[in-house]
């Protein structure tokens, strides 16, 4: 019986060739569509461990460039001696602690692939074990939530020689492939990446790589992109996202507290470039920050509906169209207003009928 990821690659590699037998050339035979890659996950994607720093990045971007493939990494981090060592490595860090600031972080980069590597301290920690892969869908359905044109490509955990963490690893790998074909199910393009290649030899230390070790890695992720870019699953980044400025001067949309949770509410708050100010607008309609939609409250269409995040539905009420220099909720008929042109910050916004005055001006974002 093939073990789940094999039936996963062979999956990938007929799409591909089913693409040909249509005529149509697989990603990798046109033009390649450049990469703004985050790599993301603990100590390991930092690059612990390796002579330089830079982890798999470095022979990751390596390889890419052999390819003839623009890449650009992206991430809060810079570590290494690689020309573009930016990345999303938290040391220490656990599945929830990296689910706390992905949001954030994806809204802020908008990558068209993620690298994820991340489970070790949990495992080597005895942290909450049995929830461990629980966790880890979790993070997934977010990552896809937040960035849902990337493509999401996830590890399995690297061999180690802790004796805490190696009771464990075996079932959690196994696991992932289940996620992985969840997601996949769900028309979401997330990858699996099989890091059993490593052995001990490759370690550093107990947990970490040592240079050979992470040039497999690299070679790991490479296969997985090269995979994914053959499916026809690439495309080209998205503009990257940006605040909306509101016609009171010094104001922008932000969502209130930096909130994740739906109806969190939306409100007018001075500039400040936080990733609760950063949104991107979808071709969809939509307009997106933290893996939420900006939503018209209870599908509501009268004036003074409050305005809120939600996640993305596909309803009408999470619909924006540009119009007369601000966003217009065509439903409603009715346009993304400022209450009585208010330049306090917290104030809720909400639809209002359509008047052009200052409080319902707003940047125009560029759909992508």
């Amino acid at each position: 019986m093939r073990k789940p990821w094999t039936v996963l690659l062979v999956s990938l590699v007929l799409a591909a060739l089913g693409a040909v037998a249509t005529g149509a050339a697989p990603a990798s035979a046109a033009q390649a569509p450049p990469l703004r890659l985050m790599p993301l996950g603990d100590s390991i994607t930092w690059g612990v461990g390796s002579s330089t720093g830079d982890g798999y990045r470095g022979p990751l971007w390596n390889a890419l460039a052999a390819d003839g493939r623009s890449a650009d990494f992206v991430g809060t981090g810079r570590n290494g001696s690689m020309a573009d060592p930016d990345n999303e490595g938290h040391s220490g860090y656990r599945i929830d602690q990296i689910a706390a600031l992905a949001d954030a972080s994806l809204t802020r980069y908008r990558p068209n692939v993620v690298t994820l590597e991340i489970g070790t301290n949990d495992l080597n920690g005895n942290y909450q074990v049995p929830t461990a892969t629980a966790r880890l869908k979790s993070l997934v359905d977010r990552i896809t939530a937040a960035a849902p044109d990337a493509t999401v490509l996830v590890a399995s955990l690297i061999v180690s020689t802790s004796p805490g963490e190696e009771q464990y690893r075996s079932a959690y790998n196994q696991a992932v492939p289940g996620i992985v074909n969840s997601a996949q199910a769900a028309g979401k393009h997330v990858g699996y990446v099989d890091m059993s290649s490593l052995t001990t030899a490759d370690l550093a230390d107990a947990l970490h790589p040592n240079d050979a070790g992470y040039r497999k890695m690299a070679d790991a992720f490479h296969r997985g992109i090269q995979a994914a870019d053959n499916a026809g699953w690439l495309r080209n980044p998205a503009p990257a996202a940006a605040p909306v400025h509101s016609g009171i001067a010094g104001k922008c949309l932000d969502i209130n507290g930096a909130g994740t949770a739906d109806g969190t509410s939306v409100q007018i708050w001075s500039c400040g470039g936080s990733a609760n100010q950063l949104w991107s607008a979808y071709t969809d309609g939509t307009l997106r920050s933290l893996g939420k939609c900006l939503d018209a409250a209870g599908a509501g269409t009268g004036n003074g509906t409050k305005v809120q995040t939600w996640a993305c539905t596909g309803g009408a009420n999470q619909v924006w169209q540009p119009y007369n220099g601000g966003y217009r909720n065509p439903v409603s008929g009715r346009c993304l207003d400022d209450p009585n042109y208010s330049g306090t910050d917290g104030t809720q916004l909400q639809l209002w009928d359509c008047n052009g005055g200052a409080n319902q001006q707003w940047t125009a974002l560029v759909a992508g």
